[in-house]
């Protein structure tokens, strides 16, 4: 694929559109104890927590099992609602 030339921007024209920019878009200072908030807010458990976690092959097994059952209820519900309207229509 060739390069276009023409689609690149004059050394002028660069320099007037980042005028522009700068003129336009301010810097925003954030408050000065924003990251400490926001490390209070976001938590990362310790390691030993995620693997006693995944070690729970019970719980996995049911939230696996919920999803999976969740899936097959909707499309045997879509399947019902298009072959409802399907046959209408026909």
């Amino acid at each position: 694929m060739r390069k276009r030339k023409d689609a690149l921007l004059s050394p002028e024209s660069l320099h007037s559109l980042e005028a522009h920019l700068a003129g336009t878009l301010r810097p925003v200072v954030p408050p000065p104890n924003f990251a400490q908030r926001l490390g209070r807010r976001i938590r990362i458990p310790e390691r030993r927590l995620l693997a006693a976690r995944l070690q729970d092959w019970t719980r996995l097994f049911l939230v696996l099992g919920s999803v999976l059952s969740g899936m097959v209820l909707v499309i045997t519900l879509a399947r019902i609602l298009y072959y409802m309207t399907a046959r209408r229509h026909t």
